[in-house]
Formats: structure tokens, C-alpha cells, sequence
């Protein structure tokens, strides 16, 4: 059985251990550096992004988290992408770790939010995602695979090696296929080593 964090400092995570326990996975609500010893993967979810900066670097987590996210499979969503990213526009970068560009709050405020079906790379079926206060993935650098695109060609997917980075909240439908992948890159990286 796989463990995978889910970073629990504020925003969905009960929603994404959910969805871990229900694929077979041992989810591990992530608060403290030590927590992130003997994981296979981590998830840092949807809430809001200069927040979840704040409390990991009060609580001592922000540098150990930087150094997890380098090197073992993470996995941002909505904000979480935020804080994996490079560069975003209009503030300093989080743990900076992805060659993507993000704008923040792409699509407006709370009451902007939507739902569209994606077609994701490798998946047989389009897959139902929620956008809420969601950002918007500007641009890749050349390392980076492009995994879905909004129908006017915005990237809102994208995976660099290890790292997977989704605008929207997959933990918020029924639609287990992302995490399963996440588990699978997980699965894959821990046979490597």
C-alpha cells in the first residue's frame, strides 16, 4: 500500500484523503516536517495558495516540503499548482519547482466558478473538472508535457517528470481516473528506486 501525504495546512485535503482511501492508497494528513519521512507521494491541494506559503514556513515545513517536492511525486492542485510553479505573474514564487507559468484567479472570483468536461492525455473518456478561483497555466517550459487543455486552448494539466500540476479539483467528483494516475507515477517512481 502506497503512502501519500495530502498537505493539510488549510484548504480541500479531507476531500483528497478521501478519495486516496477509496483507490487503496494510506493517506497521511501532512502538518509537520517528520510527516514526510516513508511517503511515496504528496498532494497539495485546492485553497489558497499565499496561505498555504505562510503557515508551512511558521510551521518549520516550508523548506522540508521544498526539499520532498525536488525530488518524490507531487501533485498541486488548483492552488497547489500555484506553489509548485516557477513563475507567477504578479508575485514571487512559492517552492518554485515546476517550468510552468501561472496566473492566479484566471477566471474570476467565487461566484466565476465552473465545471466543463476535459479531454486528458491518455484517458479514453473525458473527465468532468471543477474550476473554482482556479489559475491558469500561462506556459511550459520545454521539460513539461501538456496533459489538458480548456476548449480556447488554455492549459489547465500538465506533468514534469515526478511533478503534476492541475488547475481544477478533481477530488471534487466521483472521477477517481487522476488519482489513480497519481498513484500510478508514484507507483512507477518507487519501483525505481
Amino acid at each position: 500500500m502506497l503512502n501519500i501525504g495530502v498537505l493539510a495546512l488549510q484548504g480541500d485535503f479531507a476531500e483528497h484523503a478521501a478519495v486516496l482511501r477509496q483507490i487503496g492508497a494510506r493517506p497521511i494528513e501532512v502538518r509537520k516536517p517528520e510527516q514526510l519521512a516513508d511517503l511515496h507521494g504528496l498532494i497539495i491541494p485546492g485553497g489558497e495558495s499565499t496561505t498555504i506559503s505562510t503557515v508551512a514556513r511558521a510551521s518549520g515545513l516550508y523548506e522540508p516540503l521544498r526539499e520532498f517536492v525536488t525530488h518524490k511525486p507531487t501533485w498541486g492542485t488548483c492552488a497547489g499548482a500555484i506553489l509548485l510553479a516557477k513563475r507567477i505573474t504578479g508575485q514571487a514564487a512559492h517552492l518554485g519547482v515546476m517550468d510552468i507559468a501561472v496566473t492566479r484567479n484566471a477566471f474570476g472570483r467565487q461566484v466565476d466558478s465552473f465545471s466543463t468536461d476535459l479531454l486528458i492525455e491518455g484517458f479514453d473518456e473525458p473527465l468532468r473538472a471543477v474550476f473554482i478561483r482556479a489559475p491558469i497555466i500561462e506556459s511550459v517550459g520545454a521539460g513539461v508535457r501538456v496533459l489538458a487543455r480548456l476548449p480556447d486552448g488554455r492549459i489547465v494539466a500538465a506533468q514534469q517528470g515526478h511533478l503534476l500540476a492541475t488547475a481544477f479539483h478533481p477530488e471534487l467528483t466521483p472521477d477517481k481516473r487522476l488519482h489513480t494516475y497519481f498513484l500510478e507515477m508514484c507507483h512507477q517512481q518507487r519501483v525505481v528506486l
